[in-house]
């Protein structure tokens, strides 16, 4: 039996669901999860209520509710369990990092991790800095792609609070791979940070061999 609040959200879901639109959503992630084919801004639209201060669930149901969530087949449900957990970024525990992790290593794929990595691991790490060289460690180590796509991701949005040492590091970790979402986090990753300081990228790109996809995207803005 789900749990009420995600039993109203499948009640809504079901009944805005198009079935055009989930053969188109379902083709562009490859087949790989189901959608009722609700567009992000409809979907974010009709289930906003949820969202609110008087119909949240406390923080101790957060992590029920997102296993609950990702049980669900289709993939709506697991982007709504996205927003849900944004929703306590300025409530964050020690021990978030745990469903962050789960949620990253069940039914991966990088439209979920990348918003987890960058909107929740992101702020978790500034707000239990502690954490992060144990935790970057374990998932270099771990052979998962997508956690290992974390660790050259999760400081995005951090700008000049960018460790560079921490990023140089992930990605002289990361540099000799094949795997082609690895490639391309690196070079979003020092893509981004050019934004904040491009001499550090050029000079960073002119003494490291990296992968071409990985060297193209890190220095596209920067060659404009």
């Amino acid at each position: 039996m789900l749990n009420p609040y995600v039993e109203e959200l499948r009640s809504i879901y079901t009944e805005y669901a198009n079935e055009g639109i989930a053969h188109q959503q379902k083709a562009y992630l490859k087949n790989l999860f189901e959608h009722f084919g609700i567009k992000s801004p409809v979907r974010r639209t009709v289930s906003k209520h949820l969202l609110t201060r008087e119909a949240l669930p406390t923080k101790e149901e957060l992590a029920e509710i997102i296993h609950e969530l990702w049980n669900q087949d289709q993939r709506e449900f697991h982007h709504f369990g996205l927003d849900l957990c944004a929703k306590y970024k300025r409530n964050i525990a020690e021990t978030d990092i745990d469903l962050y992790e789960w949620m990253v290593t069940h039914k991966s794929w990088w439209d979920t991790v990348d918003f987890i990595a960058v909107n929740l691991m992101g702020p978790y790490f500034k707000a239990h800095p502690e954490y992060i060289d144990t935790k970057i460690k374990e998932w270099i180590d771990s052979g998962n792609l997508w956690l290992q796509r974390c660790t050259l991701i999760f400081q995005l949005k951090y700008k000049d609070q960018t460790n560079t040492e921490r990023l140089s590091h992930c990605i002289h970790h990361l540099k000799d791979t094949k795997e082609f979402f690895l490639n391309k986090a690196i070079g979003w990753a020092l893509r981004e940070y050019g934004k904040t300081n491009p001499t550090w990228v050029i000079q960073f790109c002119n003494t490291t061999k990296l992968q071409s996809l990985s060297q193209r995207e890190a220095l596209r803005l920067i060659n404009q």
